[in-house]
């Protein structure tokens, strides 16, 4: 198998690259000297141009050609040549200079994101939104509209899925949750004063590791730093890098954010070694890794058994601020419904209107319905619209999000996507483990191990769709993300 041996030895030295992107761009975002950042978008475009230089030619090409057909090929060098086809056909018609031009482009808006959020000023950003918008609008056309524009962005995250499926689950999610929605504003929420007092921010990096710890996360393969936006990036199933952030008077920020950065760590350090250095070493699906990053974010530390055996350690780090507070408090409080400007401190319940938000915005702008000048008074709309609340400025509003600008339009349904897929695949653990008592009894191993066992291992090797059939009996279905959040919130509202 001279050919698939050729190709592999291909694809390792384009696997060494993209360590060397990931890697420079963890650095960008948590350590590196702030005025030497702008520097280094010449370095990424140069590697991103090299990776695609790599792939994209006739050498390969050709290989691809003459294996597809073969039936030598074991189930994991299938896969492998699936997954590449399915990238060759998308970069290929992509030119090089244009690739690289939005690789350096992504590093240096990130940057300019940064800034224009700090200050609360949309118009330093604009002009770069603007050009990464351009870019993937030509993106789009030279890769193929199947249907609707969005569709095209939409196959990055979730293959086969398209604007029509959106469209019904989100409808679905507006029909089942907003009455559920505007009953628990009704009732109002109690004052919990300990909330927002000063949460010493040294001792919440310490109960972050903790936590981290605690949920399963194995710091021999891991690091846990800050940044302005958290985030994940695994550059191997024994490297795994999450980011949190702290704010005096916001503690339990950090206690959501870690957990949902570990659910994604978790994820990957699951993966079998058998595949963790090819090209499926990855999750099934972006929408499939924020199902775990969801799942033990909400599911899991959400759940107030959970804390039973931990509580008394939250107490005792901050001691003065919850020495008087009862675990029942402590529930009622991370568990409230109420409408909130920033998504990634929303509650469950009011979350998917979020995604929605953010969703319908894209299409308008996909669509040439809107300029990116617009964006700011349409956002504001939007969140009206649904959350019955206004934005103070652009930086709990608009540039919230760093997702832009990197040009990640169409990542965002994968979180409302995620949280049900999640709720399914609690469904589907039920039937094999009982997730209150493993949370009672701190056994937070046995719930891992279910996860790597039926899930994580496989990496690409399985689709989202092959997953949730084997896991839950059927397939997608997102009656039971409705069911669970009607549910919990009955209870806590009663």
């Amino acid at each position: 198998m001279e050919k698939l041996l050729k190709l592999k030895n291909i694809l390792e030295e384009v696997r060494m690259i993209n360590i060397s992107i990931g890697q420079l761009s963890w650095d960008q975002s948590t350590e590196q000297p702030k005025l030497a950042r702008g520097e280094y978008s010449n370095v990424l475009a140069y590697l991103y141009g090299k990776s695609h230089s790599l792939i994209i030619n006739d050498e390969v090409r050709d290989i691809i050609n003459s294996l597809k057909d073969d039936d030598s090929l074991n189930n994991i060098d299938r896969a492998i040549l699936n997954e590449l086809k399915d990238d060759f056909e998308k970069k290929e018609k992509i030119p090089k200079e244009q690739y690289e031009e939005y690789a350096r482009l992504q590093s240096l808006s990130t940057l300019a994101w940064e800034e224009a959020k700090e200050k609360d000023d949309f118009e330093i950003f604009k002009p770069f939104l603007e050009k990464i918008v351009d870019y993937d609008k030509k993106f789009i056309e030279l890769i193929g509209i199947n249907g609707h524009p969005y569709n095209t962005l939409l196959r990055d995250y979730e293959k086969g899925l398209n604007v029509d499926d959106l469209d019904k689950f989100f409808h679905t999610l507006k029909e089942e949750l907003m009455p559920l929605v505007l009953k628990a504003s009704s009732v109002g929420n109690p004052v919990f004063d300990f909330e927002h007092k000063a949460y010493d921010i040294d001792k919440q990096r310490k109960f972050s590791r903790f936590l981290s710890e605690y949920l399963g996360l194995d710091f021999q393969k891991a690091v846990l730093k800050e940044s302005a936006h958290p985030f994940t990036d695994a550059f191997s199933n024994k490297d795994t890098r999450i980011t949190s952030h702290y704010h005096l008077n916001k503690f339990l920020s950090s206690i959501f954010s870690t957990a949902h950065e570990t659910g994604h760590a978790l994820y990957e350090q699951g993966i079998d070694d058998e595949i963790a250095h090819t090209i499926l070493g990855s999750g099934s699906s972006m929408a499939m890794h924020e199902s775990q990053s969801r799942l033990y974010e909400n599911i899991i530390v959400r759940n107030k058994n959970f804390w039973v055996p931990i509580y008394d350690k939250l107490q005792a780090i901050y001691y003065d601020n919850l020495k008087d507070v009862s675990l029942d408090d402590f529930y009622r409080c991370i568990n409230k419904s109420q409408p909130s400007l920033i998504r990634i401190e929303a509650d469950e319940l009011t979350y998917p209107f979020h995604i929605i938000i953010r969703y319908e915005i894209e299409k308008l702008l996909f669509e040439d319905k809107v300029k990116v000048s617009d964006l700011p008074e349409i956002w504001n709309e939007k969140v009206y619209e649904y959350l019955g609340i206004k934005p103070t400025g652009f930086s709990d509003g608009i540039l919230q999000d760093i997702h832009y600008s990197k040009g990640n339009f169409g990542y965002f349904p994968s979180y409302a996507l995620g949280s049900a897929y999640a709720s399914q695949f609690a469904y589907g653990m039920s039937k094999t483990l009982n997730l209150d008592e493993c949370l009672l009894q701190g056994n937070l191993l046995k719930i891992n191990e279910y996860l790597r066992r039926n899930m994580h291992k496989y990496g690409k090797l399985k689709t989202s769709k092959e997953l949730l059939l084997e896991i839950s009996g059927e397939e997608f279905n997102p009656k039971y993300y409705t069911e669970y959040l009607k549910d919990k919130f009955s209870s806590i509202y009663k």
